[in-house]
């Protein structure tokens, strides 16, 4: 009698519309197979709270002062410690950005003249910087929207506060485009000369000119292309087993 009753209980609820578009989601939920990520969404450098440290720990080393308001920013302006980002055909800076922010250290410029000129030559259209140099009052009001920002102070504090940091454009890149970046990039990571986060909610690739940087590399630490590009491919596409 019971076993009756619960096969007509049954078959009421498969008979119901609703039900059955529910048991049905349920089941294709249960059994979908999870989405790959994008080949955008890969990364060879993954934000985290150890590159912040590295990066404050970077400042630290070089003995960078954070820059407080806009009078600073103005007498290290004037006095050459800060020099505006060479806005020419290898590198160009975002109209969007505000004209007392486009600066930044003297070597961080080398930097992205030596990376822009390699990506012209590649791909025949200039890098794109979308932030550069920061005070803390910019941070602040910074963070009051955008809650991916670095904090003001302490050892996680924003790069951006030294002048040592740039955010280049990402978003719109191709993927040929990305993993030239990143190939440059890594090779230079390796050789403490940068350290890099590429960040998704606002794409772009965050990057900070340590003082190891324009000096070069010791001959033993000196790969070529290929190889360099063999490591990167297995980080960027792993095999199976990994």
């Amino acid at each position: 009698m019971i076993r009756r009753l619960c096969l007509a209980l049954a078959l009421a609820l498969a008979a119901c519309p609703s039900h059955a578009a529910t048991l049905a989601n349920a089941s294709y939920r249960h059994h979908r197979k999870p989405r790959k990520p994008s080949w955008f969404s890969y990364r060879v450098f993954v934000p985290s709270h150890e590159s912040l440290l590295a990066q404050n720990a970077a400042i630290d080393a070089m003995g960078l002062p954070r820059i407080h308001d806009d009078k600073a920013l103005k007498s290290m302006i004037s006095e050459d410690v800060l020099v505006p980002i060479t806005d020419d055909g290898y590198v160009r800076v975002s109209p969007k950005l505000e004209a007392k922010r486009r600066f930044c250290r003297p070597f961080v410029d080398a930097f992205l003249q030596e990376l822009g000129q390699q990506y012209y030559a590649r791909f025949g259209e200039p890098l794109q910087v979308n932030s550069a140099v920061r005070t803390e009052r910019t941070q602040t009001l910074l963070r009051r929207w955008n809650h991916n920002a670095a904090p003001v102070h302490g050892e996680t504090a924003s790069a951006h506060l030294a002048g040592v940091a740039v955010d280049l454009q990402r978003r719109g890149l191709t993927q040929e485009q990305i993993r030239f970046i990143q190939r440059k990039l890594k090779y230079l990571s390796d050789l403490g000369m940068v350290i890099v986060e590429e960040e998704l909610k606002q794409p772009c690739f965050h990057i900070v000119v340590t003082g190891e940087y324009p000096f070069p590399p010791p001959v033993n630490l000196i790969i070529s292309n290929q190889d360099m590009m063999k490591g990167l491919d297995g980080i960027l596409n792993p095999s199976p087993s990994n």
